[in-house]
């Protein structure tokens, strides 16, 4: 099952290190994320994400360029793989995988400048890799939907 954890840190670049931190882990196989964002609120108050394209949308993106190749090669080869790719991208996000983009916003709007946000969807994770990635840096927790002894965990790591 899919856990979200959203944490709050009061420095701009800190949400991306930790997002890169964790990547390091997943090309190890030892955590499994279905979609990262990070928001950043810059000393002027203006807001930046900085996403990734979520699980869903590429795997809509691989089925329908499949499929399109396969219809395109009775019909047209290179056009039915853009529209499968264009259109598989599309079914995929519509299915609402990742994190939900309004809740971004939320969050985003209620940073303080000079601070930034990461949002995180693990898929599957060994508990020590993913709270050891974040441990190095100090960040205050907002929302997870973890089992209350990995939340203690991970708030005491955040310290």
């Amino acid at each position: 099952m899919s856990q979200l954890i959203v944490i709050k840190f009061d420095d701009a670049e800190q949400a991306g290190k930790v997002r890169e931190a964790l990547r390091a882990q997943e090309k190890q196989g030892l955590i499994k994320m279905e979609d990262a964002e990070v928001v950043i609120r810059d000393a002027e108050g203006k807001i930046e994400r900085k996403g990734e394209t979520d699980r869903g949308v590429k795997m809509g993106a691989v089925g329908g360029g499949l499929l399109g190749l396969l219809l395109g090669l009775v019909f047209f080869p290179i056009g039915g793989l853009l529209l499968g790719i264009a259109g598989g991208a599309l079914v995929g996000k519509s299915l609402g995988l990742g994190v939900d983009k309004k809740f971004v916003k939320e969050v985003g709007d209620a940073l303080t400048p000079g601070t930034s946000a990461l949002f995180i969807i693990v898929v599957d994770a060994n508990s020590r890799a993913l709270f050891g990635a974040i441990e190095p840096f100090q960040g205050t927790l907002l929302q997870t939907t973890l089992s209350t002894e990995d939340e203690e965990t991970l708030r005491r790591a955040l310290q």
